[in-house]
């Protein structure tokens, strides 16, 4: 049966139909069908299957004799950056770097370029966005300006791959992947079928020369990478640059690594000559903590690496109906859950009250154990009483009030007497260790003796 001459592409998850429908057959999502109309396919590898042919064949071979050779990760400059990857960049590897727009994923690749080129390798920079003179004027603002670093203002994807070819660079960047165009297909630039074929060509490249590839991806007012989702499956390591405008400091996140941990996070701050390095992050971000009514410091992990933050709460009297939650760096229905709880099994009066909550930093914080941090800060806030500014929480909050032990207790708590903190409100079970000298530990095994054990007795009943 003949191939017919329109098809319809969702642009969400890449999935092909025959007829335009509200809804992806593929994927469930609405209103993301879209009409391509698909050239004539190139000549490609066909099987061998048929009719006897003969030709050339793959051979398998067995995982365990699999020569690996020169197959070595190039550890980068910046040990942050290492520790996101897993230990460096892998050979033929396609990451794909992500984040909201000015957030500085292009100062942060030609950093990376600048310090691959300073060891004598040769960095292919292609840049569909800015002219070579941008380029250049950016990399001599930063600093990194270098001989060896290779600009090119392309974005024609037979160019791009031709330029690889030809200078086989020790890594190559693209920015962006949402403008390369292949002219031999029809869609303009940043659709579904040009951002699918353009990254599976540059993986074909990366895969066969070995070359380390890092694609540049805009992403949508949700924040997840735009394009067809087929585009973060294609690649090896998924990227994404996070943090506040307002803010300098700058977060680097992996939400896939095929060659390395998902866990871990690297920190960066912005300034005047771009990113450095913030080896020491609770320093930064506790450096003006006081004894402050509606503050609280916590310890998360953040992969191997706990981190010292102050999550921060305003609870105010409101006259409308129905008060508002609001949460910047923490998930706004684990606070809805905090306030319930507090209200049903601490007895605080909050139904009639606005609760605003910030995590200082621009740091979003995504696991559990800064439940106990957070519903102190409400409590405090709304009775105008300060933890003392050497106190940290630890613990998790559930539905009947119960305070849980949280993983890595001991690790947090190291950090938390490394920086001077001298009393901790931790869950039944979660002893100060003997090391910790100075620091004072009170377990609660529910969250209103948390309450009492931080503000005093009286709290409950005043609320």
């Amino acid at each position: 049966m003949a191939k017919p001459e329109i098809v319809f592409l969702c642009r969400e998850c890449g999935g092909e139909s025959l007829r335009w429908a509200g809804r992806c057959p593929h994927c469930g999502e609405w209103n993301t069908l879209e009409e391509y109309k698909p050239g004539p396919r190139r000549a490609g590898r066909r099987s061998s299957l048929k009719a006897g042919t003969e030709r050339s064949l793959a051979v398998p071979v067995p995982v365990t004799e699999v020569d690996l050779g020169a197959f070595e990760r190039r550890p980068l400059e910046w040990d942050e950056v290492n520790r996101v990857l897993g230990g460096g960049v892998v050979p033929g590897s396609l990451l794909l770097l992500g984040g909201e727009p000015g957030i500085g994923k292009s100062t942060l690749l030609m950093h990376l370029a600048s310090q691959v080129a300073k060891t004598g390798s040769t960095v292919l920079y292609s840049s569909g966005e800015e002219s070579a003179q941008q380029v250049s004027l950016r990399a001599r603002r930063l600093g990194v300006a270098l001989p060896d670093l290779l600009l090119l203002a392309e974005t024609d994807l037979e160019a791009i791959v031709d330029s690889i070819a030809h200078t086989k660079p020790a890594l190559a960047v693209v920015d962006s992947i949402q403008t390369v165009q292949d002219p031999g297909i029809e869609g303009a630039p940043g659709s579904v079928v040009q951002v699918r074929e353009a990254a599976g060509r540059l993986l074909r490249v990366a895969k066969d020369t070995g070359i380390p590839i890092v694609l540049v991806g805009h992403v949508t007012k949700e924040g997840a990478i735009a394009g067809p989702r087929l585009l973060e499956h294609m690649v090896d390591t998924v990227l994404y640059l996070e943090g506040d405008r307002g803010n300098d400091f700058r977060i680097l996140r992996a939400q896939k690594n095929r060659f390395g941990s998902t866990d871990e996070i690297g920190i960066f701050a912005m300034g005047e000559s771009g990113f450095h390095e913030v080896p020491d992050p609770s320093a930064h971000l506790l450096s003006d903590v006081g004894a402050v009514p509606g503050t609280a410091v916590v310890a998360a992990m953040e992969g191997s690496r706990p981190l010292l933050l102050e999550i921060q709460s305003l609870v105010s009297y409101t006259q409308f109906p129905m008060p508002r939650r609001a949460a910047t760096g923490l998930d706004v229905n684990r606070v809805h859950m905090i306030v319930a709880v507090l209200e049903k099994r601490a007895r605080l009066a909050l139904a009639k009250m606005d609760v605003l909550v910030n995590v200082a930093g621009g740091v979003r914080v995504q696991e559990t154990a800064a439940d106990l941090g957070l519903a102190l800060a409400i409590a405090g806030s709304l009775r105008d009483r300060a933890l003392p500014a050497d106190t940290v929480c630890l613990g998790e909050v559930g539905l009947a009030g119960e305070v849980r032990r949280v993983s890595r207790l001991e690790r947090r708590l190291q950090e938390a007497a490394r920086r001077g903190f001298r009393h901790a409100i931790v869950p039944p079970g979660g002893a100060v260790p003997a090391w910790a000298v100075g620091m004072k530990g009170s377990e609660v095994k529910d969250l209103a003796q948390a309450v009492e054990v931080a503000f005093g007795p009286g709290l409950q009943a005043a609320g």
